[in-house]
């Protein structure tokens, strides 16, 4: 999509005046005062909040449609233009002028999008509906208008001669047109933008769905006492969330987006367990309106015509042509390579539970495992989940943890800005700095799970950062925290603490991206480059200088005894085996779903789903996909289809490089200097495998990866000779 653009802002006015003249048997009256004038759509011209930060103290729901219309309407009269001039195709009259297109378009899309996403309604559903068919083709409008390729082409054939970064504008609009079917004939042409109004009517219909079955799901208890195990907090935060759906004198457990709940870690009560992890794995499977299984049936089939039509055996070889992995057979060979060691690892885990289980007279079942696992934590570690939390406030590990770590790397800090308007009371707004003082950027965080928010953690931006366009980024963070009873303290566990680094890491991507085109700006890389950063910056949750500044009691103050850091460290990789099974399967079914030719017949979702697992021999029936395929989110309506590998091609990346800063004197500015400068500055101004090259030295290596997941045994240092 064509993102942050200059355009030529109409403002609409209307002037309304009203008079009457008085009759001669009654006194004279006032002149009424004129009405005032009618309200402008708050979208229709630049934001004059700092960096163009979204007025939300203006926007309403019905700003978004009208201007969405209107922003489609202007910026496809500026690409007429483009189109239509008659001087020769140049770079600046081509390329740079259709980098300043749809200012409007973008300014409206980029909030639209990212609040039916955090802070949805029936209205903005409503409008998503009506508007994705609209939007679909308002991009094939652009991508297939002949004489716009045309003139992209021209400059494409001279493209040798342009700077770097002009080149690799020109190269990734050339490459966008034609993956977008520029090349096809008319009739062809007629096919793609009918299938590409589909598929955006059942993506958005997908996760409209999802989210209403997600809601709908949540667990709800009669009595406190199959709670037993959760903390006073978590109970209380579970009658909260009763109280918020009027419910009162029960408790809900809402559903995370994940097959696994939280929840799980301390339910004593195995049946509440296994009520839970029903209601997480068929929440979109009962046959209502909110089952999902008849929408990606068509998808999936959709998505191997439309690769068809572009040339392709299937979605996946179209999908990853232009990613670093650049095959299926590439991703899924480094998935599969791994699955003999990993499935191994999570057998052993379950062996070390089951020994515990059995005391209980329990065999293990597939909702038990998060329960038991926590329990060899305890028995092998002397690990406890809720001892741990109180180390962990979100306020302290973002400001002393978080923010702590992108100073020390990068100079970097922040303060709070309560004068900025947000979309939802719990969104805080902070001002970021760089080392020199300079305002850098506006970053949003919004950490509460709510009803109306989909699933999961993600980040985006506002606005994109760009030279030529003068603007900051404006950037944002969305989890799905619980969200503590009034008066209760915010104590997240470890994992969540790594998903505030990880979408931190997206963020710093965004923030500190130093471009001049927008096209090839901030996270604007391949999806399997795009999780590097952010995955690298998980690694600074662990880092000792850097957790003992954030892990501290949240009454006390005081920081985690030694003791109990060296039990976290025994640990070790103790659980991995699960985590990156439950991650495999489900990359892989992703896989399956989309190596399908454009004549396989609609599937069954649930025998096609077992089938897939069994093939690739990740049909561990105690670890279930961290997705099942009615609600996996990223490949249906994520933008991640047959692109879920992207997370462990990249967690190759994020080892190798902090393997890097290891050898190189670890956590120092020199070397935080040199990652911002080489990699979170660039963008996609140069080749994903280039650029990662030219850091590192060489090409990426997957040892450090299994040996960070326990798969593979560290090297042992040469001993000391005397």
């Amino acid at each position: 999509m064509f993102r942050n653009r200059i355009a030529l802002i109409l403002v609409a006015t209307a002037l309304i005046s009203c008079s009457q003249a008085p009759q001669k048997t009654e006194p004279a009256k006032p002149t009424p005062a004129a009405a005032p004038a009618a309200r402008v759509n708050p979208f229709f011209a630049p934001s004059t909040l700092q960096y163009q930060a979204p007025m939300f103290d203006k926007i309403t729901d019905a700003d978004y449609q009208p201007a969405i219309e209107e922003g489609m309407k202007q910026q496809l009269a500026e690409i007429d233009r483009i189109a239509g001039q008659a001087d020769a195709p140049t770079f600046d009259n081509t390329l740079v002028a259709m980098e300043r297109t749809g200012a409007l378009y973008t300014r409206v899309t980029r909030v639209f999008d990212a609040i039916t996403q955090a802070n949805t309604n029936d209205t903005l559903q409503k409008v998503e509906e009506e508007e994705a068919p609209k939007r679909a083709a308002h991009q094939d409008a652009i991508l297939l208008n002949p004489k716009l390729f045309a003139r992209v082409k021209a400059v494409y054939a001279q493209r040798d001669a342009l700077g770097a970064e002009e080149k690799a504008v020109t190269e990734r609009y050339y490459r966008y047109f034609v993956r977008a079917g520029a090349e096809l004939n008319a009739a062809d042409q007629a096919k793609l933008r009918e299938l590409n109004k589909e598929e955006s009517t059942l993506a958005t219909a997908f996760q409209n769905k999802l989210l209403a079955g997600t809601r709908a799901g949540a667990l709800v208890v009669d009595s406190k006492a199959d709670l037993a195990g959760m903390s006073d907090g978590d109970v209380a935060a579970a009658a909260q969330a009763a109280t918020d759906r009027k419910l009162e004198g029960k408790w809900v457990l809402p559903l995370q987006n994940t097959t696994q709940q939280p929840a799980q870690v301390s339910l004593q009560n195995r049946a509440t367990r296994e009520k839970l992890f029903n209601a997480s794995i068929n929440r979109t499977e009962h046959d209502d309106a909110n089952d999902t299984r008849a929408t990606i049936q068509r998808l999936a089939q959709l998505r191997a015509q439309k690769a068809r039509l572009l040339g392709f055996p299937t979605y996946a070889a179209y999908s990853l042509a232009d990613q670093m992995a650049k095959s299926p057979e590439r991703a899924i060979k480094l998935m599969t390579d791994m699955v003999p060691a990993v499935v191994a690892k999570a057998k052993s885990e379950a062996a070390a539970m089951q020994k515990l289980a059995t005391k209980d007279h329990v065999t293990l079942a597939p909702w038990d495992w998060q329960y038991y696992s926590e329990q060899v934590r305890k028995s092998a570690y002397a690990l406890d989940d809720a001892e741990i939390r109180q180390y962990f406030e979100l306020d302290r590990v973002l400001k002393d943890g978080v923010f702590f770590a992108a100073n020390k790397l990068y100079g970097l800090t922040f303060r709070e800005r309560t004068d900025i308007p947000v979309y939802q009371p719990d969104v805080r707004v902070f001002e970021v700095f760089d080392a020199d003082g300079k305002s850098l950027a506006l970053w949003y965080a919004d950490y509460f799970k709510r009803d109306n928010k989909s699933g999961g953690a993600w980040e985006d931006n506002f606005v994109l950062q760009s030279g030529l366009l003068g603007q900051h980024p404006v950037a944002f963070n969305v989890c799905n925290f619980t969200k503590p009873a009034p008066g209760q303290p915010a104590l997240i566990s470890h994992d969540d603490v790594v998903a505030m680094f990880h979408e931190f890491g997206h963020a710093l991507h965004e923030m500190l991206s130093n471009v001049k085109y927008p096209l090839v700006a901030g996270t604007s890389t391949t999806r399997d480059f795009v999780e590097f950063p952010s995955q690298f910056n998980e690694h600074w949750a662990d880092e000792p200088t850097v957790f003992a500044h954030y892990a501290r009691h949240y009454q006390t103050g005081a920081p985690m005894p030694a003791e109990l850091v060296a039990r976290i460290k025994k640990a070790g990789t103790y659980g991995e085996g699960y985590a990156t099974l439950e991650y495999i399967a489900a990359a892989l079914l992703d896989q399956a779903w989309y190596t399908q030719s454009a004549d396989a017949p609609q599937q069954d979702v649930d025998r096609f789903e077992a089938a897939a697992l069994k093939r690739f021999k990740v049909d561990y029936a105690l670890v279930p996909p961290r997705y099942r395929s009615s609600y996996f989110a990223h490949i249906w309506g994520g933008g991640y289809a047959a692109g879920y590998y992207a997370y462990l091609w990249s967690a190759v990346l994020r080892d190798d490089a902090f393997y890097w800063f290891k050898e190189h004197g670890g956590m120092t500015r020199e070397n935080g200097q040199r990652f911002r400068d080489m990699v979170l500055s660039r963008g996609a101004t140069q080749d994903m495998d280039a650029m990662y090259r030219a850091f590192r030295g060489r090409d990426p290596s997957v040892e450090p990866l299994l040996i960070e997941r326990g798969l593979k045994a560290a090297p042992k240092k040469p001993a000391n000779k005397t």
